[in-house]
């Protein structure tokens, strides 16, 4: 059974569809790229998935779930976290406040608690720094523990986001062009990155990126968009060599 399963996905913007018939699967434990040419729709169908935008036809299943049309935070707790092109940390926070937000879901206490200081909320803010530290120890960013995140290398701030998108716990990671702005030696190391949180959390990973040495480099299956439709979808060495893909997505 596929973890992911989404069927006839489409969304239209004035009269534009901007995606059309959108279907597909992907399996737990998958290393997926999504890709195309800009404007394709690539990351309007991240916004579906992630209840951003709420699509006119389709339907979207986790884990055999009907998660369509669900508020985003519903979608969060349902087992889709995502990381965005241009990244979205709270940079006036340390780099372990950044990743307790995201733990927020599982380690709930009351506003009361909170305010007053009740032995829950102690309780529930130690469990929560615990569990910031070993995230933040696995991206080896422990030592930055107190700055502040505006003040990490950009690197470092990609492996932040995605530090935060698993406090949440996901059974699903979208990652929107994590490679964006980087040289080639952070490029090379973002793509083990990707690979050891796959393999140590045993995640199944979506992903968009116009870097084709990362695509051909990770991704075990792809999905070719181009003006919304569905182009070609299959394995990574095949579809990177169709001709149609060739010419709509590489210009040649």
């Amino acid at each position: 059974m596929a973890l992911l399963e989404v069927k006839n996905l489409t969304i239209s913007f004035g009269g534009l569809r901007a995606v059309d018939d959108f279907n597909i699967e992907i399996k737990k434990g998958q290393l997926y790229g999504l890709i195309g040419p800009n404007g394709a729709g690539k990351t309007t169908v991240f916004n579906l998935l992630t209840g951003v935008y709420k699509p006119d036809e389709g339907i979207i299943r986790l884990e055999d779930r009907d998660i369509t049309g669900l508020k985003t935070i519903d979608i969060n707790k349902a087992g889709i976290a995502r990381t965005f092109q241009n990244i979205r940390l709270f940079k006036e926070l340390t780099v372990l406040d950044n990743v307790k937000v995201g733990l927020h879901n599982h380690h709930p206490y009351s506003t009361i608690e909170g305010l007053l200081r009740l032995p829950k909320y102690y309780k529930v803010e130690h469990e929560m720094n615990e569990r910031a530290m070993e995230l933040l120890k696995v991206f080896e960013l422990d030592g930055e523990a107190d700055y502040l995140a505006a003040n990490l290398p950009y690197g470092k701030q990609r492996k932040l986001e995605i530090a935060r998108a698993l406090a949440t716990e996901p059974k699903l990671l979208l990652l929107d062009e994590p490679a964006a702005g980087m040289n080639p030696n952070e490029t090379g190391e973002l793509m083990d990155t990707i690979r050891f949180v796959r393999d140590k959390f045993d995640m199944t990973i979506l992903l968009i990126e116009h870097d084709m040495k990362l695509v051909s480099g990770i991704c075990e299956e792809l999905t070719v968009l181009n003006f919304g439709r569905i182009l070609t979808q299959g394995k990574t060495g095949t579809v990177l060599n169709d001709p149609q893909v060739i010419t709509a997505y590489l210009g040649e």
